[in-house]
């Protein structure tokens, strides 16, 4: 049987956990009822425009009663060629891993992502990019902030995700990096991420 439900856009751009645990950026939510076995289905405009393909639902009671959630076509339109031409979708990367907002308020950084590792091997290392850590003394020794990424600006780590999942590997990109009190610009290549 063919079906079509209908409903209301009741927000832009939320973010969603994914099956697998990783974070969905900017998706549609509705109230649109989204039931077993139709997750890839369209979500359709009240003229019959695809506005974005459904991919969960939010349910406390387990039941297809509760808040769906729908890519965004232009997200569809710009990873589908990349799953058809590669076989799977590759995020970049540029091997680090962000400090906490309580590190950034502890040390009072200056808005962005604070550096707690960087991969000597990746391309925030090869840049010369250096996380913040502990001296033998157990005193903090300073390292980066990254605070724009291709001149726009980085508040947090969603932030930076959000820019970087625009992007593709092989791509060269300018940092903005802050350093005790100094601003510097930091080319780097993409890598290939998870």
């Amino acid at each position: 049987d063919q079906t079509l439900t209908r409903g209301i856009v009741s927000a832009l751009n939320r973010e969603i956990e994914s099956v697998n645990e990783r974070t969905i950026r900017g998706v549609i939510q509705t109230d649109a009822a989204i039931n077993p076995g139709n997750s890839g289905g369209p979500l359709l405009d009240s003229a019959g425009r695809l506005i974005g393909v459904n991919t969960q639902i939010a349910s406390p009671s387990g039941a297809s009663a509760g808040i769906g959630f729908a890519i965004p076509v232009d997200e569809v339109n710009r990873i589908v060629p990349r799953l058809i031409r590669d076989g799977r979708f590759v995020r970049p990367a540029i091997g680090v891993t962000a400090g906490s907002a309580s590190l950034q308020r502890a040390l009072n950084l200056p808005d962005g992502i604070p550096l707690v590792q960087v991969q000597s091997n990746g391309p925030a290392g090869r840049a010369g990019l250096q996380p913040f850590r502990r001296g033998n003394k157990g005193e903090v020794i300073a390292g980066d902030v990254i605070t724009a990424v291709a001149d726009q600006a980085v508040k947090n780590l969603d932030d930076l995700l959000s820019v970087m999942e625009r992007r593709q590997p092989g791509e060269q990109i300018v940092l903005t990096v802050w350093r005790q009190g100094q601003s510097r610009k930091v080319s780097l290549t993409l890598a290939a991420g998870e």
